[in-house]
């Protein structure tokens, strides 16, 4: 029987066996190791996404844009290009995004001036002027699924920080400001369900004054833990008031016919990062480890194969996958020795493997193996129930080993000193009295940067906690608790 190897075919036994310890190598070593991706693209920043990668990649995009349409948000998919003009009606914006832009500057022999998108207010909302017309059509709720492109200077590791990466982006418009901070917050429990599925620990965030997205009233965002220590920013939230329907003119008639402009939100959920996320979080010496859900193949069949018996040990591998047919599986008939497929398909991230030989047969059992709680003897009539119970199993045992992982690596700090030692020795977040996350905090927070290499990532949301005594940085009273840490 013929199996489709995804990925690289020179695999020998325990060839990806690296420590996580040294978190950049084995990051780097499983990325190729595991065929997720090609980093010889020769335009810097720029990767070639491989299958195995694109395969859990297109599952991810399956889940938010379910999550999305089942809020009411229909996809759509805009012009990657956008005219100088757009970015030019709302200041803030185009300030903020104006030294990461890539220009189109020639079309054919003809001059040109277009931006690669690296975010799609000022394409979205030059249409949403032209659409919006009554209250008859709020709220409006728009997503799509694509790339964006920012110069970015400081790009640190593959999926992680690039100049090309994926996300989805949702764009809406509401008659009042209390929808659109209503849909903030089921922006945060879209992200709450993706995650829980995918076993990654995070925190929300209002994001300070001083670090809140260019055009907007207020950020909030989600921020994950990577085993180095530093963290990585995942969904963001935007309430966008009625910062850019103004500048847009994006106006429609109330019940009274009297004219408004509708408040606004934004939301994006980062594909390449969340898939870094996975990777990262989970992973282990013997490589990845994928949930259930999302993995390419989610059980592989290894028939132990002897000469005598190659035919019957294959018949029975070929009826065990068609009994399996709900799932993803691949029955691997390759001349590897045993030991080289179960090495391969633990690098892979294969959630549960099935071997099964001559002995097995005659017993009527197999051998069913979970990538993260070890193997057992099952009989073939439990083989289905048994495999479901796994599912979860799996799920839950990445979800315990990712929070306590997660949660080790929040402390707190009393004075300066104390955070960049922890910076330097752990990383994490640390928890520090500060002034203020507005504006009038933004001279502190460069402080604290310059010193410990710690940036202000904000205030939990939806946890009260008090301040105790004075800013670590200035001295003055201390109005909140934020968090800090060194970031991707």
């Amino acid at each position: 029987m013929a199996l489709t190897i995804i990925g690289g075919d020179d695999m020998t036994e325990k060839t990806f066996d690296i420590e996580k310890e040294n978190f950049s190598k084995w990051y780097n070593t499983i990325l190729k190791s595991a065929n997720l991706i090609d980093i010889r693209y020769n335009v810097k920043g720029f990767v070639v996404y491989m299958p195995w990668a694109m395969k859990i990649i297109k599952r991810l995009y399956e889940m938010w844009e379910r999550e999305l349409e089942k809020t009411g948000h229909g996809p759509c998919l805009f012009p990657v290009v956008i005219p100088p003009e757009n970015f030019e009606k709302e200041k803030e914006h185009i300030e903020g995004f104006e030294p990461e832009v890539f220009w189109i500057t020639k079309a054919g022999k003809e001059k040109e001036n277009l931006a690669l998108r690296p975010t799609s207010e000022t394409a979205f909302y030059q249409m949403y002027s032209i659409w919006i017309r009554s209250y008859n059509d709020l709220p409006f709720k728009f997503y799509q699924s694509c790339a964006v492109y920012r110069h970015e200077t400081k790009a640190t590791k593959p999926l992680m920080r690039g100049r090309e990466f994926l996300w989805i982006e949702a764009h809406n418009a509401f008659e009042t400001e209390g929808e659109a901070l209503a849909q903030v917050k089921e922006d945060m429990k879209i992200t709450k369900n993706v995650y829980d599925k995918l076993g990654i620990p995070f925190i929300f965030f209002q994001r300070p004054e001083f670090d809140k997205f260019a055009g907007a009233v207020s950020t909030y965002a989600a921020d994950t833990l990577m085993p180095d220590g530093k963290i990585l920013q995942l969904p963001s939230t935007h309430y966008l008031g009625q910062n850019f329907s103004k500048p847009f003119n994006i106006k429609f008639l109330d019940k009274n016919g009297k004219e408004k402009y509708p408040y606004q939100t934004c939301y994006g959920p980062p594909i390449s990062r969340t898939l870094a996320a996975l990777i990262s979080i989970h992973g282990d010496k013997k490589g990845l480890i994928l949930p259930f859900d999302i993995a390419p193949v989610q059980i592989v069949i290894v028939p132990i194969i002897f000469e005598k018996t190659r035919k019957k040990v294959l018949e029975c591998a070929k009826k065990l996958k068609n009994e399996l047919s709900g799932f993803r599986v691949e029955i691997d008939a390759s001349e590897k020795r045993p030991g080289e497929k179960f090495y391969y398909w633990e690098m892979k991230g294969v959630p549960i493997r099935i071997e099964i030989g001559p002995k097995d047969i005659e017993k009527k059992q197999v051998i069913l193996v979970n990538r993260v709680a070890g193997k057992k003897t099952v009989k073939e009539k439990d083989l289905l129930k048994e495999i479901k119970k796994q599912e979860k199993i799996i799920l839950e045992t990445m979800k315990d080993r990712a929070n306590k992982s997660f949660n080790s690596m929040i402390t707190e700090a009393d004075d300066i000193g104390d955070v960049e030692k922890i910076m330097n020795k752990n990383g994490g977040f640390v928890k520090i009295n500060f002034c203020s996350i507005g504006n009038d905090g933004r001279k502190c927070a460069e402080i604290l940067k310059e010193k410990t290499g710690a940036e202000v990532r904000g205030i939990e949301l939806n946890k009260k906690e008090k301040p105790k005594g004075k800013c670590i940085v200035c001295g003055k009273p201390a109005k909140c608790v934020v968090y800090a840490g060194r970031a991707y």
